[in-house]
């Protein structure tokens, strides 16, 4: 990769991902509060929904938890707590990779529910199963970073992802270079994490910010059309 391209990737694209996000998800919920939902397909057919979701919601929420604090926390203190950075690499593939197996069965139910029974098929857009397989791939990757971390458990790469992360937060220069030479498949992994970032307003992910409160002073009515048999 070029140096012009991990700049771009690295120092660039993530406040042009973050950017879209806020204005992208106010401006919809300012213009467009119909679509601001979870589109969910519970009522068309239960089976496979309630497992597969919950296992979905559990792994993701300790998955994006479990990111947030382990990139964003400061380094000193892990220091501080005697947290060595191998001890927190195998905290995290511990953790992470459980999660992930919860998250990859539950996703994998509702994708299968989604794309293989006719009436939830013809009920969802191209946005609902697009999201879905774009999940589907982030965890597979990032499943993936495990295999590879296994390999090195010295936790000084795991420095290198929380340099960037917070350099990125904090605005610092150069951020970019601390993930220059990192594996391909993390690489892949931050990109597509951005780049869900990136689509989040315009899918049905925004639900993700939703609180019953709002849906009190929503104006007019939500439409639920329903498909025959």
């Amino acid at each position: 990769m070029t140096q012009y391209a991990t700049n771009f990737l690295f120092g660039i694209f993530p406040y042009i991902c973050f950017a879209v996000l806020i204005v992208g998800s106010i401006a919809r919920f300012d213009r467009d509060q119909y679509s601001w939902r979870s589109g969910s397909s519970q009522l068309l057919r239960r089976k496979q929904m309630r497992i597969g979701s919950n296992l979905f919601h559990v792994g993701i929420l300790v998955i994006l938890f479990g990111h947030a604090g382990g990139l964003l926390t400061p380094i000193f203190i892990f220091d501080a707590l005697g947290i060595s950075h191998g001890a927190k690499q195998i905290l995290a593939m511990a953790a992470g990779g459980g999660a992930g197996i919860l998250c990859f069965i539950g996703l994998t139910m509702l994708i299968h529910r989604r794309l293989f029974d006719p009436r939830i098929r013809n009920n969802s857009s191209f946005g609902d199963i697009a999201v879905l397989l774009l999940l589907y791939a982030q965890l597979i990757l990032g499943m993936g970073t495990i295999l590879i971390s296994a390999q090195h458990l010295d936790g000084d790469e795991m420095v290198k992802f929380m340099g960037w992360a917070q350099g990125i937060v904090t605005f610092r220069g150069g951020s970019a270079a601390l993930v220059a030479e990192v594996h391909p498949v993390f690489k892949l992994h931050l990109v597509l994490g951005m780049g869900l970032l990136l689509v989040f307003p315009f899918t049905r992910l925004v639900h993700i910010f939703s609180a019953p409160i709002w849906y009190l002073g929503r104006r007019g009515y939500q439409i639920v059309r329903m498909a025959g048999r």
